[in-house]
């Protein structure tokens, strides 16, 4: 089996390769990403192809699947920017796998794409998917799905297969993600248990997680076995406040929510943060999510608790990991994270 993964050198797609470059029904893996890694698995190969505009039916033809990660959490700043990335970009995706008669398609979809729900039940897969409107990645996550509906209507000979997880964390990734949603201001050191004060005990704080290569199983599989659909994936057990205040040794102390979102919104003004405070809005209204039938029809259970993948982070936070790849390298900061500050905090890099 010849697998193509689109996106391939970021925090879910080097999670992916691993996976795939272990499985013995995969002879080869193609990577594609607009920045080529140094990094060099078994099994794949690289081209560089930007969804935004590059042909991208040559590198498809021959799949027997295709895996779609590619998207850009930031410029938070430049809507327009994302929306041409993650929307339009992924429309061309789509339109390339049935140009290039690829018989599968994986696409990463997110707990984000849904709709508000409830944080005391969980809810399958069968929950509306309109996100959260003012939130570009929820509002960009749900009309990629209004567009794989009509995909999946018009080309019902290609199997398609939406993954919706909650957080993903690994080591690995800590230092992009520290970029993308923290900025350059966080120390590592601060990471460390009881230097941080207090965790907000805010009502909606509350959210699920995965590890990273659990993340890379999931879409294995998804690409190995004959389902098609959608499929929430997220680990045990739910993260709240007290579990961070756990991790972290802080105290709780009570947050109302507007002003959690307040204290979001001024940081984002004052661009000492790269999270649009609209963040905050989508994350406390995320519903939690059933994974019975991930469990059960794509054969996926997590190796590791939702508690191990946030420690993973943690760690990776204080010791500053990365990967060669351009979006997880610590080279794509700069020394003393100064291309975050040069570039401007919340811009795409």
């Amino acid at each position: 089996m010849h697998v193509v993964v689109i996106g391939a050198t970021g925090n879910v797609g080097t999670c992916v390769i691993r996976a795939l470059a272990e499985d013995p029904a995969v002879t080869s893996v193609l990577g594609l990403a607009r920045r080529l890694p140094s990094w060099r698995p078994p099994k794949t190969t690289w081209q560089a192809a930007d969804v935004i505009c590059d042909d991208l039916v040559p590198h498809l033809r021959g799949a027997d699947a295709v895996i779609h990660l590619a998207w850009l959490f930031q410029p938070t700043r430049d809507p327009l920017v994302t929306w041409r990335a993650n929307v339009l970009g992924s429309l061309r995706v789509f339109d390339a796998v049935s140009a290039a008669g690829v018989g599968a398609l994986v696409y990463a979809s997110s707990v984000g794409a849904y709709s508000p729900g409830p944080k005391d039940r969980r809810v399958t897969e069968d929950w509306p998917t309109n996100g959260w409107p003012t939130a570009a990645y929820g509002r960009e996550k749900a009309y990629v799905e209004r567009a794989l509906d009509v995909f999946e209507r018009d080309h019902p000979g290609i199997r398609v297969v939406r993954l919706r997880p909650g957080f993903i964390f690994q080591q690995a990734a800590a230092t992009e993600q520290r970029r993308l949603f923290v900025g350059p201001f966080l120390p590592h050191r601060l990471v460390l248990p009881g230097l941080i004060p207090m965790v907000p005990d805010t009502p909606g704080l509350v959210f699920q997680a995965v590890h990273g290569e659990d993340i890379g199983q999931a879409y294995r599989l998804a690409v190995t076995r004959p389902v098609n659909g959608a499929f929430n994936i997220a680990a045990e057990p739910v993260i709240d406040p007290r579990t961070l205040a756990e991790l972290l040794k802080a105290r709780l102390i009570p947050v109302p929510r507007l002003l959690l979102r307040g204290a979001a919104s001024a940081a984002w003004h004052l661009r000492l943060i790269p999270s649009a405070p609209e963040l905050v809005d989508m994350v406390l209204r995320l519903p939690l999510m059933d994974t019975t039938r991930a469990q059960q029809e794509l054969g996926w259970s997590p190796r590791h608790t939702a508690v191990e993948a946030l420690q993973a982070l943690l760690e990776g936070t204080r010791t500053g990991a990365d990967l060669d790849t351009p979006p997880l390298s610590a080279r794509t900061t700069g020394p003393a994270r100064v291309r975050e500050l040069i570039t401007g905090i919340g811009r795409h890099r």
